[in-house]
């Protein structure tokens, strides 16, 4: 230590004798930073876009119209102004008759572990796992995503660095780690780490900010506050068996009522909500009773739980597990049997979810599975079995945009998601397709897709 003292009195003598304290302080100095007299001139605003010969479906309507187009300054839509009418200054893009649509939006999402598989997201260096997410962000945002709602994963940083323009990337509304009892569905040690000391280290998987493992009420205070200092919009809470993770039955229940009372109390102190991993009607009441606004899954409910959760306003986050070529890659036979089991339930909740007019979010929790990327918007076109295709639509736009409200005052994108209306963000795609009929167009985003637009800014335009 005094070595290193001493070589730090000498630099810091070279410095002051070489250029005084300007040269002293300059590695500390921000690079961007410039004297005012030095900045730049301001560039000038850039010019209105105009959006003319397209038909509109805006994500809050059940139907098409045409005669409007869309007028977007900076970064939100402006005006639907008469498709007649002047442009005036904007530059104006002819959509050609193509469908005019919100940018899609995947409610249950895990961006830093879509695109690896289990066994490389568990022991690979954190660097590269966020290296890969970065990849798949930008896939992702050319499929048509322009928002997704993170349920659980270390997205902080990718979240960072796709607002800051470093890379290209959909709009994230980030959980942080998934907060899960001892044997819950977040709980991802190996057995030859059971039982933890209380003083023993965290495992990989809660050091790399994959999941947090809370005991008691205390425990799920401190990780649940823990989340929200790295910047959670919501809070992701386990209160239920899962189908990836090894240990716990799919129709155990986790975490006590207290504990979930916890982590809600925590949540709304900021403002926000608590979303919850469950799976059968106990678990889902328990989670209600404990105020958490956000039903992960259920695909087990019965009828008495549906019309508590249209009773409470919860709402319920459903994905297609229909246990067919989409279906996340299972390799343990037990983890298939359980996956059987939630696509049985499948059907069913999505009828009860419309018979008792539960609101409704769609979202795909493509998990551990990088080869079932290319079938994002897939797993929503096939729901048409279930739903009306406009219906649907709105469910993926307008729907989801209006679960992401209830982020409150820790809601990262403050304005409209999800519809075309002035004020809105202008996250708008351009399509080939009819959503009158199907919406098959949305499982080839590479052809179907000729325009993406995400916060005014055009990533694709592939129209003549």
């Amino acid at each position: 230590m005094q070595a290193i003292q001493r070589r730090v009195d000498r630099d810091v003598s070279r410095r002051l004798f070489l250029g005084g304290a300007a040269a002293l302080l300059a590695p500390f100095r921000d690079a961007s930073a410039q004297p005012s007299s030095m900045a730049p001139a301001q560039a000038a605003p850039p010019r209105p876009l105009l959006l003319t010969n397209l038909r509109l479906f805006d994500g809050a309507s059940g139907s098409i119209r045409q005669g409007v187009a869309i007028r977007i300054e900076g970064n939100r839509i402006a005006a639907l102004p008469s498709a007649g009418e002047a442009p005036g200054e904007a530059q104006v893009i002819d959509c050609g008759g193509r469908l005019a649509m919100p940018g899609l939006i995947d409610a249950h999402w895990h961006a830093t572990l879509c695109a690896l598989p289990q066994s490389v997201a568990m022991t690979a260096d954190v660097a590269y796992i966020h290296l890969a997410a970065a990849a798949e962000a930008e896939r992702t945002l050319m499929r048509g995503f322009t928002t997704v709602r993170d349920a659980g994963g270390p997205a902080f940083a990718l979240k960072r660095a796709i607002d800051e323009g470093i890379i290209l990337g959909p709009r994230i509304y980030p959980a942080g780690a998934m907060i899960s009892q001892t044997s819950g569905h977040g709980d991802f040690r190996l057995r030859s780490e059971v039982p933890r000391g209380t003083t023993a280290a965290l495992s990989a998987a809660e050091m790399a900010g994959i999941a947090m493992i809370a005991d008691g009420e205390a425990e799920v205070l401190r990780r649940v506050r823990e989340q929200l200092m790295l910047g959670a919009s919501q809070i992701k809470l386990m209160a239920g068996g899962g189908v990836t993770s090894p240990y716990d039955p799919l129709d155990s229940i986790q975490f006590t009522e207290a504990e979930l009372r916890a982590g809600v109390a925590a949540a709304a102190d900021w403002g926000t909500y608590v979303m919850t991993h469950v799976y059968t009607p106990a678990g889902i009441q328990r989670a209600i009773r404990a105020g958490a606004k956000s039903i992960e899954h259920g695909h087990l409910a019965d009828e008495e739980t549906v019309r508590m959760m249209a009773g409470e306003g919860v709402w319920w986050s459903l994905q297609p597990f229909l246990a067919d070529a989409d279906a996340n890659v299972m390799a343990d036979p037990a983890s298939r049997a359980k996956q059987a089991a939630v696509a049985r339930g499948s059907e069913r909740a999505y009828e009860l979810a419309q018979r008792f007019g539960v609101q409704t979010a769609w979202g795909t929790d493509i998990l551990f599975s990088p080869a079932n990327l290319a079938t994002h918007g897939r797993q929503l076109a096939k729901l048409t079995q279930f739903y009306d295709p406009l219906t649907l639509l709105r469910t993926a736009t307008g729907n989801s945009g209006a679960l992401l409200k209830l982020s409150g005052p820790r809601n990262p994108y403050p304005h409209e998601l999800g519809v075309i209306r002035p004020g809105a963000y202008a996250d708008i795609l351009i399509a080939e397709g009819d959503p009158t009929r199907s919406l098959e167009f949305l499982t080839d985003p590479a052809a179907t897709l000729k325009l993406i637009m995400k916060d005014g800014r055009v990533h694709k335009n592939t129209m003549q």
